[in-house]
């Protein structure tokens, strides 16, 4: 689609080009016109005119892409909803008749995999909303959604010990875009948490951390995590992207964000917020 649609425009550009040479050959040598601000103004109004033609080119296809990729999106969340629905509310009675313990481990572990279908869908939620500039701005408690954060990793990543320190704090920013910020830092720092199974949450003030006593990172390292698919261990899994975005949601949102880091020592990372 997009390979036609440059030599198109490429096509256009060299006989634009070529009739621009022509019509001022043709004035000048044929015409024998003299009068250099009416032929400006001839030229003038052809490259306005060649300029919205290109442009029109160039922007409509990829705007026709872009919103049908936004109506794929919205359709697919749409029809995501019920069958998510549908799982939540069966496995709620089905678990109602389960006596074994092995039986309800299964079923807790089907409601976990549901929550997390449910972050997804309100994480293409959030995207859509991104996309449009439909994005919801609120003032909430940052202690409390912290603690609602890692009260829904905890399940999830049972191996791990969360210590919270938490300090109440009110701040008004996007809620939805700083959880997934949160959900990724920690995740981070679950992933390469090999041997000390822990991680640290403080809240102090303006300044929210988040420490994992994991394997660390050099200076080399530090300079690169920002970059999309990059991952200091190639051993793990997942697509080295989620650092990427947080960079991208705290630039927005006009908050600073700070790595600290050492091998075999771990990473804290410090965002600080905009003070009232």
């Amino acid at each position: 689609m997009f390979h036609n649609h440059r030599i198109n425009i490429f096509i256009y550009y060299i006989l634009t080009s070529i009739s621009f040479v022509a019509i001022t050959y043709y004035f000048l040598e044929v015409l024998k016109i003299q009068n250099s601000t009416l032929l400006f103004i001839v030229i003038f109004l052809l490259i306005v005119f060649a300029g919205a033609l290109i442009a029109k080119l160039s922007v409509d296809p990829l705007l026709e892409h872009i919103t049908n990729l936004q109506n794929l999106s919205k359709e697919t969340l749409h029809e995501l909803n019920l069958p998510i629905s549908t799982i939540t509310t069966n496995l709620q009675m089905i678990k109602k008749n389960l006596i074994t313990e092995k039986d309800l481990t299964r079923a807790s572990r089907i409601e976990s995999a549901c929550e997390m279908l449910k972050q997804r869908y309100n994480e293409l939620d959030y995207m859509i909303k991104l996309q449009s500039a439909n994005i919801a701005y609120e003032e909430f408690s940052l202690d409390e959604l912290l603690r609602e954060r890692v009260g829904f990793l905890s399940p999830i990543y049972s191996d791990m010990e969360f210590e919270l320190n938490l300090k109440p704090i009110s701040i008004y920013n996007d809620k939805i875009g700083l959880s997934k910020v949160i959900d990724n830092l920690i995740d981070n720092g679950v992933k390469y948490s090999q041997n000390i199974h822990k991680i640290t949450v403080t809240l102090q003030g303006n300044l929210l951390s988040i420490q994992d006593y994991g394997q660390g990172m050099n200076e080399v390292e530090l300079l690169k995590i920002f970059d999309n698919c990059y991952q200091s261990n190639k051993n793990m899994q997942g697509f080295g992207i989620g650092l990427a975005m947080v960079k991208r949601f705290c630039d927005a949102n006009g908050i600073l964000l700070n790595f600290s880091s050492q091998p075999n020592t771990g990473t804290t990372v410090i965002l600080q917020f905009k003070e009232k």
